[in-house]
């Protein structure tokens, strides 16, 4: 999909700039606290994955609602949770925006409409589906966005999703975040078609296959796709192209095979990708430092604020389980 990208200011360009910083310091700091032993799970980071993040929310409106996979620390950001309490969710604290008990793949919060983070491949697609139901019955005009990865297009409840939101023309848009790797599988040896998007065909519905490492083609691609939702067209399915540091946690689950492979995410790294585009509008190294380094004291402070706040009290242990009356 080629699109003309000069329709965005300086501005909104420098926003999202900051914003893709904003995410990379926060998943540096998610690792090395992993590393650190101050958390335990593990932890998936979206290193090189920021533009879809970034470019998607941005085509949004704010209570669009949004589910994501356990490598969702990106979208939660891009949706508006506060690095603060986003990483105090990581490190388990009270302080978290789900009170120190998703941890890094359970998160969620639901004032900022993001619905959460799901650690079962594909197992909240059909959940969103479910929301995108909801959404059209109530009549509310809320689009809801998915994201999953390419390994969850070989579930059956992928699958299944694709059939029954297209046959109800469900308000749902369906991103695949393809890194060409599901673990260690690659994605060619696990379909034979070219492109996941054509998955789309055979339900009746529109599919469409973008560079996922420009957050100004994902913003278009996304901007058609929620409209298109919105107005009820039904539900489309966007197959954004990527790559990514780690292969698929801070465990790094199946290595890249040589090193060549393992530094490819620098050569499509989407933030220098803008940083150029920035420059060629005139934008000044000392704005672009600004920003950047406004992102890491962001998270500077997250980190600051998560390590100083208590963890969840014992006598908390059964919040949460069961809803309030009305």
């Amino acid at each position: 999909m080629n699109q003309e990208n000069n329709d965005f200011t300086t501005e909104q360009l420098l926003e999202w700039y900051e914003q893709m910083w904003t995410i990379r310091y926060f998943e540096d700091n998610a690792i090395a606290s992993f590393r650190k032993g101050l958390f335990s799970g593990s932890t998936h980071p979206c290193i090189c994955q920021e533009a879809i993040c970034v470019g998607s929310a941005a085509a949004m409106r704010p209570t669009d609602q949004v589910f994501a996979t356990y490598r969702g620390h990106g979208h939660a950001i891009a949706k508006g949770l506060d690095p603060r309490t986003l990483m105090a969710e990581l490190l388990c604290k009270q302080t978290g925006c789900s009170g120190g008990r998703g941890g890094s793949m359970h998160l969620c919060d639901v004032s900022k409409d993001f619905r959460g983070t799901n650690a079962i491949v594909a197992a909240h697609v059909p959940i969103a589906a479910g929301m995108a139901l909801s959404n059209q019955l109530r009549k509310n005009g809320r689009v809801t966005v998915v994201f999953f990865g390419d390994g969850a297009t070989c579930e059956g409840a992928f699958l299944e999703t694709l059939n029954m939101a297209a046959l109800w023309k469900v308000p749902l848009v369906m991103v695949c975040e393809n890194n060409g790797f599901a673990i260690s599988v690659p994605t060619k040896a696990a379909h034979s078609v070219e492109n996941l998007s054509q998955l789309a065909d055979g339900f009746g519905l529109p599919g469409v296959s973008i560079d996922g490492n420009d957050p100004r083609i994902v913003y278009h691609a996304m901007q058609q796709a929620i409209g298109r939702a919105r107005d009820g067209g039904g539900p489309t399915l966007v197959e954004c192209k990527t790559i990514r540091w780690e292969r698929h946690s801070a465990i790094s689950a199946g290595k890249y095979a040589n090193e060549d492979a393992m530094n490819a995410w620098q050569r499509a790294d989407p933030i220098p990708r803008l940083e150029k585009v920035l420059r060629e509008k005139g934008v000044a190294d000392s704005e672009l430092q600004t920003r950047q380094q406004r992102a890491k004291a962001i998270n500077d402070e997250a980190l600051d604020f998560a390590m100083q706040s208590a963890p969840p009290d014992a006598s908390t242990l059964a919040d949460y389980v069961f809803a309030e009356s009305t």
